[in-house]
């Protein structure tokens, strides 16, 4: 799995503007909790890039980035929670999971 860093808001225009061409998915990730340290864990060892197409991902490291974290919220109208997965398409979150539910299979059928 090839992790794109999302570390600057600015980034927040670029992936709704990407979301117009291809699926894009973002792991919201706290480096302190270990409930969310598992579902990354479940979730790359589970990544199969074939049953996913050209979604891309992208890694947010919360406790580095909280205010990006706050935006991602307020941007895509979903309530922050940690961890959490969105999934972009054409400049709106169509799916999001939240600590044990993400899953790569829920992934997968949402794109």
């Amino acid at each position: 799995m090839n992790w794109n860093q999302l570390t600057d808001q600015a980034q927040l225009t670029e992936i709704r503007e990407e979301s117009y061409n291809q699926p894009v998915l973002i792991f919201k990730h706290s480096t302190r909790c270990s409930i969310s340290s598992t579902a990354l864990n479940r979730l790359e060892r589970n990544w199969k890039q074939e049953e996913v197409g050209s979604l891309k991902p992208y890694y947010l490291d919360l406790i580095a980035n909280r205010p990006i974290s706050n935006e991602v919220a307020e941007k895509f109208g979903v309530e922050h929670q940690s961890p959490q997965i969105l999934v972009i398409q054409n400049g709106d979150c169509v799916y999001s999971a939240t600590h044990f539910e993400i899953s790569f299979a829920d992934i997968a059928a949402s794109v």
